[in-house]
């Protein structure tokens, strides 16, 4: 790293439905039989064909520079084998076309529940401390492809961010 960067270290926090409201759900397993009510998760999936996959991903440590968000669907993340991960979020702002650096925040996520991604939320990771982790993903066929927007702070602000 140059003299010129700055690494800023983010305090992960343990999920919580409330704590989380402002980026999307947290959506913890329920009963067989329960209703549809607000604790599931409310999906936006009809700009295309979902697509529902699992990706195995290598731990990548806990640094990150660059956050992405979807404008035209929600997201659903949650790993398999019950292992725990991190995600760096911001809250989706129609107004301006880059993250609020001021409103980053990052996540501990325990396997036992998942995440959906409110439209428009900034996001970076998964990143986890295990040799690999398998994870669920909803999302749209064609998101990567074409609701794909990447902001990199390194370009913008010679920045880069720790999880810690």
């Amino acid at each position: 790293m140059s003299a010129s960067q700055t690494l800023k270290q983010l305090k992960a926090e343990l999920i919580t439905p409330e704590n989380f409201q402002r980026y999307g759900q947290v959506i913890f397993p329920s009963g067989d039989g329960k209703a549809f009510d607000a604790e599931d998760a409310h999906l936006n999936l009809q700009n295309g064909i979902p697509r529902f996959y699992i990706m195995r991903l290598h731990n990548k440590g806990r640094k990150f520079h660059k956050i992405t968000r979807h404008e035209q669907c929600t997201q659903c993340l949650g790993s398999l084998e019950g292992k725990d991960w991190l995600m760096a979020v911001c809250p989706p702002d129609n107004d301006i076309n880059e993250p609020r650096l001021d409103e980053i925040a990052v996540f501990r996520i325990p396997g036992n529940c998942f995440i959906k991604l409110e439209v428009g939320t900034w996001h970076a990771g998964p990143y986890f401390d295990h040799e690999f982790v398998d994870f669920y993903n909803l999302e749209l066929s064609d998101t990567n492809v074409v609701d794909h927007f990447t902001h990199d702070f390194m370009k913008s602000h010679q920045l880069e961010f720790e999880m810690v």
